[in-house]
């Protein structure tokens, strides 16, 4: 992750992506909500100090909901990505756990400074691949515990053929 990060510093280091247009860096407070799930992105995020919170809405029942996290994020980890998508439809909220600042960096602005860019393009795109196979594997193995847990819970285990 650091190598996309270090990219990122040099990206909004060039005169080419200027401050302002292409990026700001954006001061955030405890328990203020960075980004909305299913509100439409333009912009993605690098965090540069504090912790935030990822999460999202679930349905227990029909009138009861919870919003549990996902995951939390620190210095250098990138979030918001989904706006370099067609759609760019928030799959999760995000809400700041502490004081902080990130950058937020325009979606359009970066697509045309990677095409003219090939290379840093190249290694932008691989890394943010990288990050994103990082997090599927951990979201599988979250999801085969919760299954297990769930199957236990429910003592289906009795039911189920021993292979």
């Amino acid at each position: 992750m650091s190598n996309l990060s270090d990219l990122i510093k040099t990206i909004i280091n060039d005169a080419g992506f200027p401050e302002g247009i292409a990026w700001k860096r954006r001061s955030f407070y405890a328990n203020e909500v960075i980004l909305q799930e299913g509100d439409i992105g333009k912009s993605l995020f690098v965090v540069q100090e504090g912790k935030l919170r990822v999460s999202v809405h679930v349905a227990l029942e029909e009138r009861r909901k919870v919003r549990p996290g996902i995951c939390d994020l620190a210095v250098g980890d990138i979030f918001g990505e989904v706006c370099l998508v067609d759609s760019g439809i928030r799959t999760a909220s995000v809400a700041a756990v502490t004081d902080g600042y990130l950058l937020e960096i325009d979606e359009v602005s970066l697509s045309v400074y990677l095409d003219s860019h090939t290379a840093q393009g190249y290694l932008f795109y691989k890394g943010l691949f990288e990050i994103l196979m990082q997090r599927l594997m951990f979201d599988n193995q979250r999801v085969e515990s919760l299954l297990a847990w769930g199957l236990k819970a429910h003592d289906i285990e009795r039911h189920l053929p021993v292979s």
